[in-house]
């Protein structure tokens, strides 16, 4: 059954003047060290980087409690994107019986996320 429904939208310019602004204080403060790995690795790094801040957001917006920016993040099985978490949300998901479905997309001007949170 679906407990929750999280979607948001990034604008790649705006993350983009607030990259340029703080580049690493804006990296290290939003994403982990293996996800600014990997979105460096890349040819252009803001789509991967605006997927990973919207799938931060989605996941917020299924999520009855706040959390921090590192305590959720996107990695790659292959080349679908999941996501995984820090110690007290994964044990809250498991006692709850959750998993969490991702999915990202970007364009040149837009990164989506959409989260959904499964009650097995």
């Amino acid at each position: 059954m679906i407990r929750a429904i999280g979607v948001d939208i990034a604008d790649l310019s705006r993350l983009k003047k607030v990259w340029q602004k703080h580049p690493e204080r804006f990296l290290y403060r939003h994403f982990t060290p293996e996800e600014i790995k990997y979105c460096r690795a890349k040819v252009d790094p803001l789509e991967s980087i605006a997927a990973r801040f919207a799938a931060k957001e989605a996941f917020q917006k299924c999520w009855p409690e706040n959390h921090g920016w590192q305590d959720v993040w996107v990695e790659m099985d292959g080349v679908k994107p999941k996501l995984r978490f820090a110690k007290k949300i994964t044990k809250k998901m498991q006692e709850d019986n959750l998993i969490a479905h991702l999915s990202l997309s970007h364009d040149k001007d837009h990164a989506i996320a959409m989260v959904v949170l499964e009650e097995l």
